[in-house]
């Protein structure tokens, strides 16, 4: 049995066998990045009944339970592509979350959608960080959540991630951002102090680590604080399992802060087992496999999601051509077909000429199969509402955004592009780039194909969108790669790429 096999079967020896009968105790139960994952993942695990059932045993078991959802409930799969959050947020209610904060795919129909769809979701809406007032979710959201459990007040709060180049501006219109790190501190400090609560509990969608520099993440902001107990975490799709020390982190007064965060996929659920007479926390961590189907019937629920499964299974089913090779969404293999499809099918689409091709590994939402692609496959890999487009960089403009990219430790090119870069992600150099076998000239100018979302600042790529666009599309680029791999089958040519780095990091 492995080591991560232990734990978990320790975990749900603790939380569903035996009910707690000394001190009172207060049981979170965590979810994070579920991404519309109501099946099982392709790998057999999660799945939305699984985790009722799981959510409904730790319910039956213990006396106080509150549930909490880490944000990024949405985008992943053909649920949310073809019914655009109408069964996400119509069962965040169902499964019984108490608490709910928003994570930046929430945002991807933009912010009026959004608005529209949670004015039915009852649970509680937090967020201290981000200002709604001259937004349609004016009066939507509360900054925190204060609730008695034991003759203990315990506060929740929420807070966001930075959408700057990371959420579409036009998503999010009117939002007003605050310093997440000041506002956490803050926050936990007016709970203590002045509300008089004795647990401060942060549900956070920032990421373990900081995702760009001058940032912060759940690791830093814990360290920092003298205020906070507990993070709830979410949106970097790290997957902390008990016992590893990134879950204790040590504040600024030497106590220890307890950070969660489950992976992605609703492949797990947190459990944060809070002793109420001391405050001490056992992190567990619930695997949600088919151990869990013998109770996960719901038939209510299974009716009313029926129509929606049929449709998503029908597309699922719909065969448009075949793979050689399985690859991992967001690898080199799958960077490196992606842009050399691109390159292939752009011009004839544009009428431009390009030099070259970027695009971005984080849109790559699904893995390829080995045999059949199908419609859904391809729906799932490429699910955002963004459009090709063309644009005309200056040779300096690009070399900054390739630095950008190398932040990254590398982003998807097109195979012209050779690029090395030294240095810590955080102030990469790049030191040789050459597009199409020569050195890019910082005074020349490059056509370069790439999406709106990059062009217009996302992932912090402001430079790609310095110069003139000279074809911006009007159809959602996953259906033109749709088109491309039924061309494929009848040229009688399958999906392939290689392993090759484009973008390397020298020592």
């Amino acid at each position: 049995m492995s080591k991560l096999s232990k734990i978990l079967l320790t975990g749900l020896i603790a939380i569903f066998a035996f009910p707690i009968v000394h001190a009172e105790h207060l049981i979170v139960i965590g979810a994070n990045d579920t991404h519309s994952q109501i099946d099982p993942d392709n790998d057999g695990l999660g799945g939305l009944f699984r985790r009722r059932a799981a959510m409904d045993q730790i319910r039956r078991n213990h006396k106080n339970v509150i549930a909490v959802h880490a944000g990024d409930a949405v985008q992943g799969t053909l649920y949310f592509s073809m019914f655009r959050g109408d069964v996400e947020y119509a069962l965040i209610d169902s499964l019984g979350y108490d608490m709910i904060v928003l994570g930046n795919h929430e945002f991807d129909n933009g912010i009026d959608d959004l608005a529209a769809h949670y004015k039915n979701v009852k649970a509680v809406k937090m967020s201290a960080n981000y200002d709604f007032s001259n937004t349609s979710l004016a009066n939507v959201f509360q900054p925190y959540c204060i609730r008695t459990v034991g003759g203990k007040r315990i506060g929740f709060f929420g807070i966001n991630v930075d959408p700057k180049g990371l959420i579409s501006d036009e998503k999010y219109k009117g939002l007003l951002y605050l310093d997440n790190g000041k506002v956490a501190e803050a926050t936990a400090k007016y709970l203590k102090e002045v509300q008089n609560v004795d647990f401060t509990i942060m549900v956070s969608h920032i990421g373990y680590y900081p995702e760009t520099v001058g940032q912060v993440g759940d690791s830093i902001i814990a360290a920092r604080s003298h205020y906070i107990d507990m993070i709830v975490g979410g949106h970097t799709h790290t997957l902390l399992e008990p016992g590893d020390p990134r879950t204790q982190v040590r504040n600024a007064d030497g106590k220890i802060v307890t950070i969660g965060q489950n992976g992605k996929k609703g492949k797990y659920i947190g459990t944060y087992d809070i002793d109420l007479d001391d405050f001490s926390v056992t992190y567990s961590l619930v695997e949600l496999n088919s151990s869990l189907d013998a109770q996960a019937h719901y038939p209510a629920m299974e009716k009313w999601l029926a129509p929606y499964k049929f449709k998503v299974d029908s597309v699922m089913n719909n065969v448009l051509g075949t793979s050689a090779r399985a690859m991992e969404g967001g690898d080199n293999a799958s960077q490196n077909w992606l842009c050399d499809a691109v390159m292939e099918m752009l011009p004839g689409i544009s009428g431009k000429k390009l030099d070259g091709v970027i695009m971005n590994k984080g849109g790559i939402r699904q893995d390829m199969p080995k045999g059949n692609v199908t419609e859904g496959v391809m729906l799932s890999m490429f699910p955002f509402d963004n459009r090709f487009l063309v644009v005309e960089v200056k040779g300096s403009d690009l070399l900054e955004a390739l630095r950008v990219m190398a932040t990254r430790g590398g982003d998807a090119l097109s195979k012209g592009f050779k690029v090395e870069f030294v240095g810590p992600l955080e102030n990469p150099t790049i030191t040789s780039a050459k597009l199409n076998g020569k050195k890019i000239d910082p005074n020349k100018t490059y056509t370069i194909g790439t999406i709106d979302y990059l062009a217009t600042g996302g992932d912090h790529m402001d430079a790609l969108g310095v110069g003139p666009k000279v074809f911006v599309d009007t159809v959602p680029y996953g259906q033109h790669m749709i088109a491309y791999i039924k061309s494929l089958t009848r040229q009688g040519r399958v999906v392939d790429a290689s392993d090759e780095v484009r973008m390397k990091q020298k020592k």
